[in-house]
């Protein structure tokens, strides 16, 4: 079912196809998802390239993140947080929780339209969202995501003050730029109790667990570098 949904994904979405930039993310990715009970998942990491700022998963261990989002992370620790927390949402299973709400009932299209702007040639994408896959999730949902991406990034090695870092600069720049951050907030509830929440997480850490946890590094800056330095890719032609 996740291979299918991929598919129409990469048929409907602009993917970055760069093998750099892709190899870096999917080490990233497998570094922490190797380290869920999910075992039976074949992971796989990709990159919208889309501006706007967003990440979503969904079933079968199918992980996307915008390239608007990376391009506003600062640190490694950020970026890792967030994928972290789309995989919480897969081993949590909330995406086929949703679709199991929706089954039979044409919801969420309005809200995919705006989500990826590309209702003019997604009709595989509008089938996704009326099955629920593109739910908006609810805010325990997000909790328990949040929760298993702090677990995720400490035992990675990873700083998991990038999760509530990540939360403000987005929250930030909603303050700074109200609508611009509409496709992340549609589809990921977020209000400054997330970040009191995660920083509480954290602080239940022992602080000699949290010492020396990696929160940035140079392969990460060059990513980054490498990909500000792609094209962006073309919008798909208009069907006539």
């Amino acid at each position: 079912m996740g291979a299918n949904y991929a598919s129409q994904v990469a048929k409907q979405m602009p993917l970055i196809r760069d093998p750099e930039v892709l190899a870096y993310l999917s080490v990233l990715g497998d570094s922490l998802a190797r380290l869920t009970d999910r075992n039976d998942l074949e992971w796989h990491f990709a990159i919208v390239d889309s501006k706007e700022v967003n990440a979503f998963a969904i079933p079968g261990g199918y992980i996307y993140v915008n390239r608007g989002l990376i391009e506003r992370s600062k640190t490694m620790a950020q970026v890792a947080g967030v994928v972290g927390h789309e995989i919480g949402h897969v081993v949590k299973r909330h995406s086929i929780k949703q679709m199991q709400k929706s089954q039979g009932a044409n919801i969420g299209v309005t809200g995919l339209c705006i989500l990826t702007r590309v209702c003019e040639n997604a009709g595989g994408l509008l089938d996704l969202a009326a099955g629920g896959v593109f739910a908006k999730f609810s805010r325990d949902d997000e909790a328990e995501a949040d929760a298993e991406g702090v677990r995720l990034v400490v035992r990675a090695g990873i700083d998991p003050h990038g999760i509530p870092e990540m939360f403000r600069i987005l929250l930030d720049e909603r303050k700074a730029a109200p609508g611009a951050m509409d496709e992340f907030f549609m589809s990921h509830p977020l209000e400054e109790d997330r970040i009191t929440a995660t920083n509480a997480l954290i602080a239940s850490y022992a602080p000699e667990r949290l010492k020396g946890l990696t929160n940035d590094s140079p392969r990460f800056q060059a990513f980054k570098a490498r990909l500000a330095s792609l094209p962006e890719s073309k919008p798909a032609a208009k069907k006539k």
